[in-house]
């Protein structure tokens, strides 16, 4: 494999963590699952090819720069994601006192 190609997976991969950053911002959270898992195949198809790639100083600084491009994308895809995630537990910890409360009392 060669620089140009391992570079492009990197390419598509930060493309994709973009996406999932905007699906993540708009509150898409169908649409960030869907991108995640996309994310999840194509970190694995790279992977085996990454590992054997030997990739020259220009190279390797411009995967640098993608990889701190998707790390930015992914902690703040985590940011935004926590937060509903809390909301979400908080909705569905009240259904439970709820349905608790309901066969206690019989409704």
């Amino acid at each position: 494999m060669n620089n140009a190609q391992v570079i492009a997976n990197y390419e598509s991969l930060a493309a994709l963590t973009g996406k999932m950053l905007d699906a993540a911002t708009q509150e898409e959270w169908d649409a960030l699952i869907t991108l995640e898992q996309q994310c999840s195949q194509c970190v694995a198809a790279m992977k085996p090819l990454d590992a054997i790639a030997k990739l020259d100083g220009p190279a390797r600084q411009r995967k640098m720069q993608i990889i701190k491009k998707i790390l930015a994308d992914d902690a703040e895809i985590r940011s935004r994601t926590e937060s509903w995630m809390a909301q979400l537990q908080r909705v569905m910890q009240s259904n439970r006192q709820e349905q608790r409360l309901n066969r206690a009392y019989g409704v």
